[in-house]
Formats: C-alpha cells, structure tokens, sequence
C-alpha cells in the first residue's frame, strides 16, 4: 500500500528502495522557494543503521504492514529471551541480537513493545523509564555537596549508573532506557 509522502507518520514502517525501515521521525520543511519537503529519519532492520530521507511532499511512499505486540518479559536462558503475550499467556522468544544492547534494563513483568515485520520480531521498544533498585553503593561523604556530586552504584540487572550521594542500598531508581541514565528517585 503506497501513501502520499505528507501522510506519514512516526512508527511506520516503510520500504524504501528495496529496504524495510521504520520511521522515527518527521519534519515538514518549507524552503523559501519551490515544493514542501518531508525529512524522514528511519532505521533499517537489515542494518539497524539511522540514516534521514527526503521526500517531495507529492511523493508516494510504500507503507509495509507491521504488527506491534505488548509482551511482558518472563526470563532468559540459552535459548534467547522469554516474553509472554498478557492476552493470549503464549511465550514468545525473542533473539539474543533483538535484546543484546538492553539486557541490562530487563526486569520480571517488565512490558515492552515489540515490532513484528512478517511474523519477525524486528524491534523492541522499552518504557521511557525502568524502576531499579540500588544493590551496592558506596556511603554517600557528608559536606562535598557544593556541586552535583555523584557516586557509581550497582542496580539488581548489573547496569552501573551515576547516582546522587543521598542513594543508597535498598532504595528504587528510575534509569532512562535511552541512554541508561539516573533520573530520580522511584
């Protein structure tokens, strides 16, 4: 099925030139002179590569049909990584590639999106944030609070993070699934 260029939107996937991506952005872009322009930044499942692609505003692009499932993370062994469909409770097993970059943010009953081109799993999309509690940290040091001072601290997954010096063993953490960051308190 093929779209005016205009009507796309964030989250679809496209095939453009022969290579399935999926779309993370869009910006409508009106030069001083001559036709609109759509700035697409995609990524490819073939290569997970990002790479931005303009379109006339008149232009047809090709829509490619995708499915996205909620899916609750239930473990992980050798086999690769274990989720469960909450509607239907069918276990679905996703690739250790597919996870590989967030294992560290995978808890139990964690639910996350997940893409599917042709029946394959090609994306897992996090919350924007994880709640995470602080295994191991180090005391925090009275009076060196004159800038944002932060120590290293170990969260239950084994993701090491910056946290402030008032964190300690026990307490919940909200990590940004982004960029695996501290962003409060949970």
């Amino acid at each position: 099925m093929a779209i005016v260029a205009t009507n796309l939107r964030k989250g679809q996937c496209i095939d453009y030139k022969g290579e399935k991506s999926v779309v993370l952005g869009i910006e409508h872009r009106t030069p001083g002179k001559g036709n609109a322009l759509i700035m697409a930044t995609v990524r490819s499942f073939a290569s997970g590569k990002t790479k931005d692609i303009r379109f006339a505003s008149g232009e047809k692009v090709e829509i490619v049909n995708a499915d996205r499932q909620k899916l609750e993370f239930s473990y992980v062994d050798q086999t690769g990584y274990h989720f469960m469909d909450t509607t239907t409770y069918d276990t679905i097993t996703l690739p250790n590639d597919l996870i590989e970059d967030s294992k560290e943010l995978l808890i139990d009953a964690l639910e996350v999106e997940v893409l599917f081109l042709e029946n394959k799993a090609v994306s897992v999309e996090f919350p924007s944030n994880v709640e995470l509690e602080v295994t191991e940290s180090a005391p925090g040091v009275k009076g060196d609070t004159a800038t944002a001072a932060t120590k290293e601290a170990v969260l239950e997954t084994g993701l090491r993070v910056q946290v402030p010096l008032f964190i300690n063993p026990g307490d919940k953490v909200k990590v940004s699934t982004a960029d695996k960051k501290y962003t409060g308190r949970a």
